[in-house]
């Protein structure tokens, strides 16, 4: 994860950058939110289980965002149509909704069992069943 992930959630939650790095790294050691709350003050600087639910919360959605993200650029990429246009606009999005509203029009269809048979070119065959009546 990175530094500018603790950015923006010091900056949502309204704390200090070294609150948030600490209870990430306590976090990251399995630690839960009312422990932290009670018995980490010092670290954390006496924040309170709603800030740091926020911050778990937060830091949570980043991480989300930065997979979901890291997919769609893969997708992208092998479709053919990513351009630096494309890469900068889905690398600056802030949130999960606008992202997949990027990607919605290059979104793959979902592939049926009638889109299969097509790609395998039986759709003559098929016009020509259903034109018999039979």
């Amino acid at each position: 994860m990175s530094e500018n992930h603790s950015k923006i959630i010091a900056a949502q939650a309204g704390v200090e950058l070294r609150q948030v790095e600490a209870v990430k790294a306590l976090l990251d050691e399995g630690a839960t939110i009312p422990f932290i709350a009670r018995y980490r003050k010092e670290k954390t600087g006496s924040l309170d289980e709603v800030v740091l639910g926020k911050i778990r919360d937060g830091l949570a959605r980043l991480v989300a965002l930065d997979a979901r993200r890291k997919a769609i650029l893969e997708s992208l990429e092998e479709q053919g149509v990513l351009t630096d246009e494309l890469r900068k606009s889905v690398e600056s999005v802030e949130t999960m909704t606008a992202l997949e509203d990027i990607y919605l029009p290059y979104r793959p269809k979902r592939r049926t069992r009638a889109t299969m048979a097509k790609e395998k070119g039986l759709q003559p065959l098929a016009e020509l069943y259903n034109g018999t009546g039979d």
